[in-house]
């Protein structure tokens, strides 16, 4: 039976791929530190014989019941991936991006794996380019309050790309924008999370800025698709995942307060620094080399999303409901 490594497996994405590959007739061994998850995301894969949960934190040397195994794919999904998960975990993001890299990497080439690294359109940072193709190098503050994602993800391209001329990995990469679904964390403070859980509380969806920037919503099962894909192919990218639909966040709030049949209002605070005005992702690529295009829009993925959250909401107690404010 193959066996597939994800580190970052217990998060929203890597719990998903985690499930895509037990179907698939792999061994899962799934590696997490739970800084950013509390575990609820693979609660239900545990009682399959072959799915195996680790805590551990891949910045640390992996232990030989980790390394000394044959894996036949090795996924690197290890990080925050949400504003106020990042900037809390600022010197550890960094961590991840680079040693943690770079151990996974040392995984897969004792494997001879096929190596796949998460990457992000945060490399892209404020685009002067609209939308943004692979080969724009990106606007990107290296000294700003979301640096310590934006160049830990850019770190980590540059390390898999020297990485895969010195030992010859067999490497890809994806970068992706945006993604939403059921089993985002209610309280990371993502823009669409956090806006579901206002609308279904009634509390006041809490927008940066007027609103006019925009973002492009891909809803989770559309991303495995399209990671599997490229993961299957011989690409080796980058290459940008995502739902090329592009709407503000003024009209991310209209959508989801009218989909909820919520009373909540709209309130206005100053925009963060260094948040992108512009992100849209040009998917001429994918969809040449991988014939992949995303198919569920973005009505259909919130309503999905928000029936989710509703049972969330129903399955908690009122007194450990958090709806911490988003920084897109």
């Amino acid at each position: 039976m193959p066996r597939v490594l994800i580190s970052g497996g217990a998060g929203f994405l890597g719990s998903y791929l985690c499930e895509y590959y037990l179907d698939a007739g792999f061994q899962v061994y799934c590696l997490d530190n739970l800084s950013t998850s509390t575990g609820r995301n693979i609660k239900h894969l545990k009682a399959n014989p072959n799915f195996y949960f680790y805590k551990i934190d891949i910045v640390k040397k992996l232990p030989s019941k980790i390394r000394n195994k044959k894996y036949k794919l090795v996924l690197n999904l290890a990080s925050p991936a949400s504003p106020p998960q990042y900037q809390r975990l600022a010197i550890e993001t960094l961590q991840a991006g680079s040693q943690g890299t770079l151990n996974m990497l040392e995984v897969a080439a004792a494997s001879k794996a096929r190596f796949f690294h998460a990457s992000t359109s945060e490399v892209y940072g404020d685009p002067e380019i609209h939308p943004q193709p692979e080969s724009y190098w990106g606007k990107v503050h290296s000294y700003g309050p979301r640096s310590m994602y934006d160049e830990s993800k850019r770190y980590a391209e540059a390390l898999i790309f020297s990485y895969k001329k010195a030992h010859g990995v067999n490497s890809c990469i994806a970068r992706f924008f945006n993604t939403y679904g059921p089993r985002m964390d209610p309280e990371d403070g993502r823009v669409v999370s956090n806006f579901i859980m206002q609308a279904l509380s009634n509390k006041p969806l809490t927008i940066y800025g007027d609103g006019s920037q925009t973002r492009s919503f891909c809803y989770v099962d559309d991303l495995v698709q399209g990671v599997v894909s490229l993961i299957n192919s011989d690409v080796e990218g980058p290459i940008n995942l995502g739902n090329p639909g592009e709407f503000t966040i003024k009209e991310l709030a209209s959508k989801i307060i009218l989909r909820t049949g919520s009373s909540s209002k709209v309130t206005y605070l100053p925009l963060p620094g260094d948040d992108p005005l512009q992100r849209k992702p040009d998917i001429s690529l994918a969809k040449k080399v991988l014939k992949w295009s995303p198919k569920i829009e973005l009505d259909k993925g919130l309503d999905k999303t928000i029936a989710y959250f509703e049972d969330f909401i129903n399955q908690t107690p009122a007194a450990k409901l958090k709806t911490p404010k988003p920084l897109m």
